[in-house]
């Protein structure tokens, strides 16, 4: 099965499942939510599905999913700010005047 991206609000978390079945947790990017803005705090890949290109979906995802919601992007964790930093298609979520704080 392709690997899915879902929002898990009740763990203030987007998931990546994978797997034979497409149900492992293959990794998380933790959240935190408040008034117009998603602030993520850390990401994290289960060792096992190493090399396989999902952390890279996880973040598009849960940036996806940001960029429908209207929410601005507060990427405190260095992998999400990493990968905004390598697809500035993704940088306007992140507020102007934030931007240079992030490095971006």
């Amino acid at each position: 099965m392709e690997p899915q991206v879902v929002n898990r609000p009740e763990k203030s978390r987007y998931e990546i499942l994978a797997g034979d079945d497409g149900t492992e947790t293959a990794g998380f990017a933790e959240y935190h939510l408040s008034a117009g803005e998603i602030a993520f705090i850390h990401t994290e890949t289960d060792p096992r599905f190493a090399g396989r290109g999902l952390g890279g979906l996880l973040a598009r995802g849960a940036l996806d999913d940001a960029r429908a919601r209207g929410l601005h992007v507060l990427p405190y964790c260095p992998f999400i700010r990493g990968w905004i930093g390598k697809h500035p298609e993704y940088a306007d979520l992140v507020p102007e005047a934030r931007r240079a704080h992030f490095g971006l």
